[in-house]
């Protein structure tokens, strides 16, 4: 019990430092983008990974976790595949409307359980599809204004899709089959990330933009949010990994949408960004759908709690118990209890 209390301790904490992390770098990433007109996303992403490989460097210098290496080619394609998720949730934000992107969003989480549920035999209550279908619905409202379709913007569109939510399903399998903690897999895949991203940032940026990154003005104000957003960005990526690893890539799907409610309701709070009733009725319904999918989670993690504990024991009691094991058959007896049940059956039938 113990052990899944402190199972259950680590998910909150890493559900709590996804949130935070996520919100304040939107926030920072908000003023840097609008107030300070640097545009230039993909390549800002490539120096935040940039910076958490660094980072997380030095915390292995300082022995704050253990390096371990594993499958290379596993790690490079989960790299590369990573990067090119990021430029394409970019590229299709550039060529989409704010609408299109947001239902684009909202298309990860039925694709990641289609994937699993084909791929990974992983059911999902009806319960569970219940309170997604909510939350999606709330989002939906909160979220999705115009639905400028276009051939180019949808298909980009579709790949992100795709590649985002094998990326995810990926970070999942990974730290179970070769056993390595978030930190060290983040470790060993940010190379390979930033590296993509640098190289595809600039120009997919300038695509975008019709600006070049490298000759924009760099005043004091634009550097300090760059460092900020970069020091940021070390828990953000730290926290999605984590919390992947603890729980499920539709989980981290399911917070994605509590975080984007969440910077709606900050913008308007601490920014005045324009609100309508129709992004409060939005957020209200991605809220219950929030609190009704953290509460048939909790409901079916205490199930299978419940019957691993009961079936262990159960286990205990077949391998503890010689009758049981006497009836079933089992040659795997002691000596001692081998020896004496012939001696008890005869001193019972000399008694009759």
């Amino acid at each position: 019990m113990a052990e899944i209390q402190r199972f259950q301790l680590g998910t909150i904490g890493a559900l709590t430092l996804s949130v935070v992390s996520s919100v304040s770098i939107v926030i920072c990433n908000k003023a840097l983008i609008s107030t300070l007109g640097f545009t230039f996303a993909t390549t800002l992403t490539s120096w935040h990974l940039l910076v958490t490989f660094c980072g997380l460097h030095v915390a292995r210098w300082m022995r704050f976790f253990e390096h371990k290496p594993f499958d290379p080619k596993s790690l490079i394609g989960f790299g590369i595949l990573n990067g090119s998720s990021i430029g394409l949730l970019n590229l299709s934000l550039g060529f989409n409307s704010v609408g299109f992107y947001q239902m684009t969003k909202l298309a990860i989480i039925p694709c990641t359980v289609l994937l699993e549920t084909l791929f990974y035999r992983k059911r999902f209550s009806r319960n569970i599809q219940l309170a997604l279908t909510v939350l999606l619905f709330g989002v939906g409202i909160a979220t999705v204004t115009d639905l400028q379709l276009n051939l180019l913007g949808s298909v980009l569109s579709m790949f992100a899709i795709v590649t985002t939510c094998i990326a995810q399903i990926m970070t999942n399998t990974i730290q179970k089959k070769f056993k390595v903690s978030s930190t060290q897999l983040l470790y060993q895949s940010c190379p390979y990330q930033s590296i993509t991203l640098f190289i595809v940032g600039p120009f997919l940026d300038g695509l975008l933009t019709n600006q070049n990154v490298f000759a924009f003005n760099y005043t004091p104000n634009v550097l300090a949010f760059i460092v900020l957003s970069c020091l940021i960005s070390v828990s953000v990526n730290f926290s999605t990994f984590l919390v992947i690893g603890k729980t499920s890539p539709v989980t981290y799907q399911v917070l994605g949408h509590l975080k984007t409610c969440l910077v709606l309701a900050f913008g308007y709070v601490l920014l005045r960004d324009p609100f309508s009733w129709r992004n409060i009725l939005g957020i209200v319904i991605a809220m219950l759908g929030m609190i009704l999918y953290s509460y048939c989670c909790t409901i079916e993690s205490q199930q299978k709690s419940i019957e691993a504990a009961s079936l262990l024991s159960q286990v205990k009691e077949s391998e503890t118990d010689p009758l049981i094991n006497v009836e079933k058959g089992t040659d795997n007896l002691p000596d001692s209890v081998v020896a004496k049940a012939p001696g008890w059956i005869s001193s019972k039938d000399q008694h009759v």
